[in-house]
């Protein structure tokens, strides 16, 4: 192969992976190759797997040999599979899918892009297309090379990488290894380059933010952190994903009231609030703790927009721990909730457990809370209606080319629905006034009463660069 290639780049699973992602792409235009949007024309195919769950599993397999085709369709002459799933079962993958010419780990970032220009591995050579630490141990940091996809007004900072807790039902520690917190410096300086470049919007994410800095000579808090990212001259808006419940301290709910570019939005996957659930999930909690901690955020950040997670079907799941489950939602009243039905991972401690739950019954039971909390959604929205918000414009919208998109502070990128704009022009960046006229269960309908905050005023204008590669996300968390 000669030394320049055009790369077409496919990043699946959660935002984590896409800052992966984001890196291989960097490193790929520092080596002086060139990015393919269309796989059909690419030299060389990179498909970044998500493999947390089965369904996730399933469409990194799918998307894996749906890439597989450009080497007969198109122009690909190499298959590169990395990530989560190539993490897990690299054997099996490899003997399974032998269209793949390279097979890297989590862990092997830096190398994807120094493999697009070597000679392709020999079917005779046994493990040669295979590249995978046992225990991953890679972290990027601010002088990495990065190119953020997509619009340039917003951009996910990884501050850690890694878990370890010990939760039963969670694969994640395997697949990335233990808790790599990166320096406070780093992260701020990885942050003051991104707005000098016209990011406005940062999102901070990790597998457990409320476990940065524990392994840290002094132990630097997530709270310190947040106040020195959140005073970075340009930056408007500030966001977290994802904390644990029983790590989110009075210092830190006090920075999020008190610092004005923290939105006052917290992700916080409470899983579940049975007692006997969350002990055999291992989570170290019970239902009071998650009340408390509820009532807790909501005295201490007035308005505060909470979004969790919850896992119905774990095994010892009764009807009765489901029930208190529904009570709970229906009491709590939640602004965002998304829920996932268990599913069992060879390798973690709830795969082996007892009191198996029917997969009918775990989807009833998802079923049942999505559409409880549906209606929580729409009072909720309902509630917006005549107030004002300051709105992040993304563009024209999907629904109609009459229409701008954007987000009020309480929705997360991607995940958390739109506001719909009509009567004003703005630019993609513009932060907006406008006035809520209308709702449905989770988008908003405004009118714009005038531009608040142009992005020109902050940095470049987004553009439309060849650089930006395929992703295709999907929160497996």
């Amino acid at each position: 192969m000669s030394d320049k290639q055009r790369v077409h780049f496919v990043s699946l699973g959660c935002p984590k992976n896409r800052v992966d992602t984001e890196v291989m792409l960097g490193h790929a235009l520092a080596e002086g190759h060139e990015v393919a949007r269309d796989p059909a024309s690419a030299d060389v195919i990179v498909v970044n797997t998500c493999g947390f769950i089965g369904e996730a599993k399933q469409e990194s397999i799918d998307t894996i040999l749906d890439m597989a085709r450009y080497k007969t369709d198109g122009a690909c002459r190499k298959l590169v599979v990395t990530g989560c799933l190539t993490q897990r079962y690299p054997t099996e993958i490899a003997a399974e899918i032998p269209e793949i010419d390279q097979i890297f780990g989590s862990g092997e970032v830096e190398k994807v892009a120094r493999s697009f220009s070597s000679d392709l591995p020999q079917a005779d050579e046994g493990g040669g297309r295979i590249d995978v630490a046992k225990e991953p141990s890679y972290l990027y940091d601010a002088r990495t090379p990065r190119v953020v996809a997509g619009p340039t007004y917003t951009a996910y900072v990884k501050i850690a990488e890694g878990c370890d807790r010990p939760c039963a039902f969670c694969i994640i520690p395997k697949l990335r290894g233990p808790q790599r917190s990166r320096e406070v410096d780093d992260v701020v300086s990885e942050v003051e380059g991104l707005v000098d470049r016209g990011v406005r919007e940062v999102n901070l994410v990790a597998q457990d933010l409320t476990k940065y800095g524990d392994d840290l000579i002094g132990h630097p808090s997530l709270a310190g952190l947040l106040r020195r990212v959140a005073r970075v001259r340009g930056v408007r808006w500030v966001r977290l994903h994802y904390g644990y419940p029983t790590a989110v301290t009075d210092e830190l709910i006090d920075v999020i009231a008190s610092e004005p570019t923290v939105v006052k939005y917290l992700d916080v996957p409470l899983q579940h609030v049975d007692d006997g659930v969350l002990k055999k999930m291992r989570r170290g909690h019970g239902e009071r703790a998650l009340r408390e901690l509820v009532s807790r955020l909501r005295s201490g950040v007035p308005g505060i927009v909470l979004r969790t997670t919850f896992l119905v079907g774990h095994p010892g799941e009764t009807e009765e721990a489901f029930q208190r489950l529904h009570d709970f939602v229906a009491e709590s009243k939640f602004d965002r909730v998304g829920v996932f039905t268990y599913s069992r991972e060879e390798g973690t401690v709830a795969a082996m457990l007892p009191g198996r739950v029917p997969a009918a019954t775990a989807r009833k039971r998802r079923t049942a809370l999505m559409r409880l909390q549906r209606g929580i959604s729409r009072k909720l929205q309902k509630a917006l209606v005549g107030t004002e918000l300051d709105v992040l414009v993304e563009g024209i919208s999907e629904e109609s080319e009459y229409l701008l998109q954007g987000r009020w502070a309480g929705q997360a990128p991607e995940i958390d629905g739109a506001v719909f704009l009509a009567d004003g022009a703005a630019q993609p960046g513009d932060l907006v006034r406008a006035r809520v006229t209308a709702f449905s269960d989770y988008d908003l309908a405004a009118s714009i009463l005038h531009v608040t905050d142009p992005f020109r005023e902050v940095g470049e204008k987004p553009n439309d660069s060849d650089a930006s590669p395929l992703l295709r996300n999907g929160d497996q968390r």
